[in-house]
Formats: C-alpha cells, sequence, structure tokens
C-alpha cells in the first residue's frame, strides 16, 4: 500500500525534502502555482482568504528548501481575481497556460471552475479546486480536475436527509440563484428529496444579483412550507432571511455551502437565527500541522480563518507532495502522482478516486444560534 504522505510543519522543517549540498549551491528553479478565486464582489472576502492561505503555504514549502528533480526549487504564487465570472475564469486560465505555470490551485464557483478546468485540461496542467461541488467538474473525463471538498451529490443528499429526519419537513420551498452552483444544488437537493419520499411544494429561481424577494415570498407565505431550501450565496441569503422574518414566514431557513462565516451573521443580524446549513469539511482541526497554520494566519493576518481556507492550504501542499512523489514538476507527471496520492492535511485525509473527486467527505452541520455558528453534528468522519 502506498504510504500515507505527513507533510506537516515539524516534519517539513526537518527535512522531509532530502536536500543535499550541492543543490543548496545552486540557483533554485521558480515553480509557480497559480491560484483563482473572486477576489472582488461579494464573494471577495472569501477568495482573499484562499489566496492567504496558499500563499501560507507556499511560505511553508520554501522554507524547507526543497529539492525536486536534484535541484532546488522555489515555489510561487500566482494569484488571480476571477471576480466570479465564467468569462474573466476563462482568460485567466488562457493566462495561467501562458504564464506555463505548472498546477492551478482554484476555482470558487462551480460556473467558472468548469469552463476554465477545460482549457487547463488541454494544456494538460493539474487544477486542485477548494470549492467547486458540482459533480460536472470531474465528469468531463480530463485527468487533469481533481477537488478537495465533497461534491453537490452528497452534501444535497445529507441536506435532505436532515430537513426530512430531523426537521420533521413535510412541505419544502425551493429557491435557487440561477447560478450552475445554485441551480445544481438544488437538482440535487430535489432527487434526494424524492428519493426519502418527501415533498417539494414548490420550486422557485432568482437572479444571483437579486435583493426582491417579495413576489417569491408572497406565494411562499400562502403555501405555508415548514422548510425553505436556499441555494444561493451568504449575502443574498442573508437578505431572504430578513425577508422571510419581515413577511412573518415561520419556517426555518436551510441554505448550502460557503454561508457558513461572518457575512451571512453580519448582515441577516437576528433574522439568521436558526438557519441551518451542511459544510464541507469538520468543523475544528487537530495536531501540528493545524497549529503551524493557525499560528502563522492569525500573526500574520490578525484575522479569523474563513471556513474554506485550510482547503486552498491542502490544495497547494497535495500538489507540492505529488511533485515530491513523482520528483518532477512535469504536469502530466504530477497529474499521474494527484491520482494515486494519500496526503495527510491540515483539513483531513485527502486522496482522489478515479475523476477526482474526494474520498470519503466529511461534512458538518450547522445552525446559527446567538448570533454564532452552532455546530449540531458531524457527518460521515471515520474513527
Amino acid at each position: 500500500m502506498r504510504r500515507t504522505i505527513l507533510l506537516g510543519a515539524a516534519l517539513v522543517m526537518s527535512g522531509a525534502w532530502s536536500v543535499n549540498q550541492v543543490a543548496l549551491a545552486q540557483t533554485p528553479r521558480t515553480v509557480v502555482i497559480g491560484l483563482a478565486a473572486p477576489m472582488t464582489g461579494l464573494s471577495g472576502s472569501t477568495g482573499i482568504s484562499l489566496e492567504r492561505a496558499a500563499q501560507l503555504a507556499i511560505d511553508d514549502l520554501n522554507e524547507s528548501r526543497p529539492v525536486i528533480g536534484g535541484e532546488p526549487v522555489l515555489f510561487k504564487l500566482l494569484p488571480q481575481d476571477d471576480r466570479a465570472d465564467p468569462r474573466t475564469g476563462e482568460l485567466i486560465a488562457e493566462y495561467f497556460v501562458k504564464s506555463r505555470v505548472a498546477a492551478v490551485v482554484g476555482h470558487w464557483n462551480s460556473g467558472v471552475g468548469i469552463p476554465a478546468s477545460k482549457i487547463y485540461a488541454a494544456a494538460g496542467i493539474p487544477h486542485v479546486s477548494p470549492a467547486v461541488t458540482a459533480p460536472a467538474y470531474t465528469q468531463q473525463g480530463a485527468a487533469t480536475a481533481f477537488r478537495i471538498v465533497p461534491h453537490d451529490g452528497d452534501g444535497a443528499r445529507h441536506t435532505a436527509e436532515y430537513v426530512l429526519h430531523d426537521l420533521k419537513a413535510k412541505s419544502i420551498v425551493v429557491i435557487d440563484d440561477r447560478t450552475l452552483f445554485g441551480s445544481t444544488y438544488a437538482d440535487e437537493f430535489g432527487k434526494s428529496v424524492a428519493t426519502l419520499k418527501g415533498r417539494v411544494a414548490a420550486r422557485y429561481s432568482v437572479s444571483s444579483k437579486t435583493s426582491d424577494f417579495n413576489s417569491i415570498l408572497r406565494a411562499i407565505r400562502s403555501i405555508a412550507p415548514d422548510v425553505v431550501f436556499f441555494a444561493g450565496i451568504d449575502a443574498q441569503a442573508a437578505q431572504l432571511a430578513q425577508d422571510l422574518r419581515r413577511l412573518q414566514i415561520k419556517a426555518p431557513l436551510v441554505g448550502i455551502g460557503g454561508l457558513v462565516g461572518p457575512t451571512f451573521l453580519k448582515l441577516a443580524g437576528p433574522a439568521g437565527e436558526g438557519t441551518t446549513v451542511v459544510e464541507p469539511g469538520l468543523p475544528a482541526y487537530k495536531g501540528p500541522q493545524w497549529t503551524h497554520f493557525e499560528s502563522a494566519w492569525k500573526a500574520r493576518y490578525k484575522d479569523e480563518i474563513y471556513l474554506y481556507a485550510p482547503f486552498a492550504y491542502d490544495a497547494v501542499r497535495v500538489i507540492a507532495a505529488a511533485m515530491r512523489e513523482a520528483d518532477s514538476v512535469e504536469p502530466a507527471k504530477v497529474t499521474a502522482e494527484l491520482h494515486k496520492i494519500r496526503y495527510r492535511g491540515i483539513a483531513g485525509n485527502i486522496a482522489f478516486d478515479a475523476q477526482g473527486n474526494l474520498r470519503d467527505p466529511v461534512f458538518t452541520l450547522y445552525q446559527v444560534a446567538n448570533g454564532r455558528w452552532r455546530v449540531l453534528k458531524i457527518i460521515g468522519e471515520k474513527n
């Protein structure tokens, strides 16, 4: 069995890269890893957190004075703002190809990551997403696409189980934001509800840029559902939460991955109380790797760690681990190693199936209580 790779801070600092004196005397070869995420707009704070985490990973790797293929290397991050826009994402992907990046971490949005992934695949560049969850991302037949978060099918199934079994919902209203991410997640949620013999009373779609839910909510009030399920981002979900309470619709709001963080809490205020969401990953992490990451983050950024930041850190590190195993930065060899790798990251074990999906995903169910995100339960964790 292939050994599990442990590249924690302590191990890296103790010489995991087998540095030799001859290599150290050489001028390091620069190895560029691209990072693409929205760094402006509604999801800008999340994208910036991904960049911060990726940069910490780059710095940790460089402190270890890595040697690959017998020569010292210096890792460099090339961050780009894709603005959560598919066309911008494609332009960035083309720029990364022209810049001859060794690998890419990104994107954040499914609607951006899927078209960009076609460009990376054509160029043979491995890309590891810390956030793209639409099933189509790894169903295009390309060997170069990987994700270290679960796909929507798993998350939607767990959400449907919670809504039907825990909340005992008999009538559910579904709203999506017309993005690929939102509409796909809503579709998967609806399928899971049907499989579990539940009932979606109505399905609505709104623009991802609207703040006007009035016409939909008037219809929803007449339905009197047990649950309102919204497949959209945190800022818009916060507006919906406020409007539900303003119109005295008592049904709890259930959201999708990406809500847990300060943005929803700040914008929703007291109206956000009781909102629940299933998010990928564990609610808290342990071990020396996490301790190092947490200390480095707070020392440099003096801010809370966003939910998806650990995935960006691990994405950089798992790419570097594959390079180490391949003893090469050649994209084809790195891609081949990623398909075989067993890696212990700060967010848990990372291994990919044949399509590039994360094996054995773990989720956490959160709920807003007293103005804070609280953990209700962990789903899928193995002892």
